[in-house]
């Protein structure tokens, strides 16, 4: 069963950049692009660094640790040494509020 969690408010998080939520020992990736808000997994898929001290540059996600790269929006990996594609979640904005659906 999935459902809405409320997240932040928008302005929590400024554009092209980044935060890590945790909910229920689950930890996620919250992004603001350009394009909108988005959710993936919290942690690389190489060798587990947390995405949060990465860099965001435009709809992805570079990796603080091996520099492997992710799109935001779809989780696919990018550039090596990443090969396992990200989880992603769905995101929804009301009233200023980021939503992620778990």
């Amino acid at each position: 069963m999935s459902e809405w969690i409320e997240v932040c408010a928008t302005d929590c998080i400024d554009e092209e950049d980044v935060i890590r939520w945790d909910h229920d020992s689950r930890s996620f990736a919250i992004y603001h692009t350009k394009k909108g808000f988005f959710a993936t997994a919290a942690y690389c898929t190489h060798q587990q660094a947390d995405l949060e001290d990465g860099v965001v540059i435009g709809a992805v996600i570079e990796c603080p640790l091996h520099q492997g790269r992710f799109d935001i929006a779809t989780g696919k990996a990018l550039r090596a040494p990443v090969r396992i594609d990200l989880a992603t979640f769905p995101v929804k904005v009301e009233g200023g509020i980021v939503f992620i659906n778990i």
